[in-house]
């Protein structure tokens, strides 16, 4: 049965400060004390010996015939949380049994047994027993008390009558989703009323309450009769919008981003949509809503509470593997340089350290700026300059690109991108020297279902789909020719809770993701060598070497394709509330022409969640050796591998 509680009257004390009433008052006090101290010495005495005679114990269960039941009760369970953490002696012990009588009977009765029993047994001894703490005094030193924890289910109760006191409005009822003869689920019954609050506070009733629901047992029938109290008020309307906080940030950026305006019918959802607006201007730390009340014409004024996060940021980032070696690099941004969440941001790493397919080192540094709002709220326009310089076997390349990309948020999961692109590069491959002038003009669509805030945060349910295409204008050793760079990406998440409740959510994830990508317009060497295609490696296919897997010179290195795909398939596993493990599966090839080679590569890794995200370390064999493959690759960095 689910109640309500009411809280007891509180007895208040007068002091006072008569000097005249100060010597009796000590007398008095002090003589308290000495009582206080006779009343506590057995108390203290009785401490002393039950820490004296800690008692180890076992904990047996009977089963209910219910997975999800038998699991939430041992979680429930103080005899169980307890047993290895907090010792106690024969009466502690008893203590914790009884209490965890009633602690499991409302676990019964939040699942509907109304009529469900607990009972718990020491030694064989009832509970309740008054010899039971001289049995359990007897244990030998060094020997366990036997607790035995038998729950009856009894007859599952289901939903009776479904009474609303207070005036709704006209087909609301619907909201509250419950209905006679369902299971008398206490969960299900608490949603049902938050459910009809929000859905009166969607349609404008800024005030409504639904309080938590009555129920009445009638336990001949199984049945439990429930009555909701409903003030749903008056419909109100949005007032005035203030935004406070506002230091460095203008305030027309952030009014921009509101969903919002004076006037539109009160909906809790379009405020908690305009609150996450401001949020993921990257601006602010915190921000919180107000309400205020209704002023005369029953509009709600509301107040943005925003806290402004450091205008800089200066960070690091390293990653290992043991095909492309080390990276180390810092970045530095600035996020708001004029005031209108315009961001510029720095970055310099140091890569090929050290790695198999490395012949030396390079560097990846970059300059970029963004204007956020550009013409249209959710709009970025972006520029970049990079210098970069690669190091493998397969080419060594030096180039400076710059861009210029238009990003538009589509809705609240798909995003656009177009832009252009000019790269001068100079490109070592198998002994000759090639210089490359390219202008490209990529178009990109995501999409993401995920719900989640960083890409480094562990993905449960929902896509990633990511489609991009590269027309280019190439000039160089082949002379000039236009060729098109097709890419696509889908991985997706399943959450195997769905097909094993007794599994706790999120815990444990099958993820897949499948690769393509090819070039048309040009020949496999007409291409410039960086914009062919490769597959091996921590983005592709995991234990074979970075781009070793397709065709091949006659001295065994990488000639790269035209053509590519791969699949890659992972079991995540999280383990208590800091680790995780992984095993996976990729497989993955590259074409040019007639020539095709596809591989296959086996892993396992380990993961620590930080606040940030998982540190992920990952061991890869190929299920064929290449030359200069190695047996294995070890892969270290943050963040999931997709």
């Amino acid at each position: 049965m689910i109640r309500e509680l009411a809280n007891g009257n509180r007895v208040g004390r007068a002091t006072g400060s008569d000097p005249q009433k100060s010597y009796g008052q000590r007398r008095r006090r002090t003589s308290a004390v000495c009582v206080l101290a006779l009343l506590l010495c057995p108390a203290i005495a009785l401490r002393v010996a039950e820490a004296a005679t800690r008692l180890s114990y076992t904990v047996k269960w009977a089963s209910t015939g219910n997975g999800t039941i038998n699991s939430t009760l041992r979680l429930t369970s103080q005899l169980v949380a307890l047993r290895r953490t907090a010792p106690v002696g024969p009466f502690g012990l008893i203590a914790r049994a009884r209490g965890d009588v009633r602690r499991l009977q409302t676990v019964l009765e939040s699942f509907g047994y109304y009529d469900g029993k607990i009972t718990i047994a020491i030694n064989g001894a009832d509970l309740y027993s008054a010899g039971l703490g001289q049995v359990l005094n007897a244990v030998p030193k060094g020997k366990a008390a036997h607790v035995k924890i038998t729950p009856v289910l009894g007859p599952l109760f289901h939903i009776g009558r479904i009474d609303i006191v207070g005036a709704l409005p006209a087909g609301m009822r619907r909201a509250l989703g419950l209905a006679s003869g369902a299971p008398a689920v206490a969960s299900d019954v608490l949603a049902a009323g938050a459910r009809l609050q929000r859905r009166l506070q969607d349609t404008g009733y800024a005030f409504a309450k639904v309080a938590k629901p009555i129920a009445y047992e009638e336990p001949a029938q199984h049945l439990l009769n429930l009555t909701f109290r409903v003030h749903s008020g008056p419909q109100a309307r949005i007032g005035s919008i203030h935004i406070q906080g506002l230091r460095h940030v203008r305030e027309s950026l952030a009014r921009r981003q509101l969903p919002l305006h004076t006037g539109e019918l009160y909906d809790t959802a379009s405020v908690e949509k305009a609150r996450q607006a401001l949020l993921q201007l990257g601006l602010f730390s915190s921000v919180t809503v107000r309400r205020g009340a209704p002023d005369l014409r029953g509009r709600v004024p509301l107040t943005f509470q925003v806290k402004e996060s450091k205008r800089f940021a200066v960070g690091v980032s390293a990653a290992y593997s043991s095909d492309l070696g080390g990276s180390s690099g810092v970045h530095w941004s600035d996020r708001n340089v004029l005031g209108a969440g315009q961001r510029l941001s720095v970055s310099a790493t140091a890569i090929d350290l050290g790695g198999s397919v490395s012949t030396g080192v390079g560097y990846d540094a970059r300059v970029g700026y963004a204007i956020p709002d550009f013409h249209r709220r959710d709009q970025t326009l972006g520029f970049s300059v990079t210098a970069l310089r690669q190091t493998l076997e397969a080419y060594t390349q030096n180039g400076e690109i710059a861009r210029t990309t238009l990003t538009r948020r589509l809705s609240g999961d798909w995003t656009a991108s177009a832009g252009t692109a000019y790269e001068h590069e100079q490109i070592v491959q198998q002994d000759h020297d090639y210089d490359y002038n390219l202008l490209s003009m990529p178009l990109s669509a995501h999409f993401n279902s995920t719900d989640l805030s960083s890409p480094l945060l562990d993905p449960t349910h929902g896509f990633k789909i990511s489609l991009r295409a590269a027309p280019t204008l190439s000039s160089g050793a082949a002379g000039q020719q236009w060729f098109v760079i097709l890419q696509g990406s889908i991985a997706t998440y399943f959450d195997l809770h769905r097909l094993f409740p007794r599994d706790p959510p999120g815990r444990t994830v099958l993820a897949a993701r499948l690769l393509a990508g090819i070039a048309e317009g040009a020949s496999q060497f007409s291409l410039p060598p960086d914009q062919r295609f490769y597959a091996g490696g921590g983005g592709t296919v995991r234990g074979y070497a970075y781009q070793s897997i397709g065709p091949q010179f006659s001295d065994g290195y990488p000639e790269g394709g035209t053509s590519m795909q791969a699949v890659n398939l992972e079991l995540r596993q999280r383990i208590g509330a800091k680790w995780g493990a992984v095993l996976f599966a990729d497989g993955g090839g590259v074409a040019a022409g007639s020539q095709s080679v596809y591989r296959v590569g086996v892993g396992m890794g380990a993961l620590y969640y930080t606040s940030i995200g998982p540190i992920r370390l990952d061991l890869a064999v190929p299920t064929r050796h290449l030359r200069n493959g190695g047996s294995f690759q070890v892969y270290i960095g943050l963040g999931q591998a997709f």
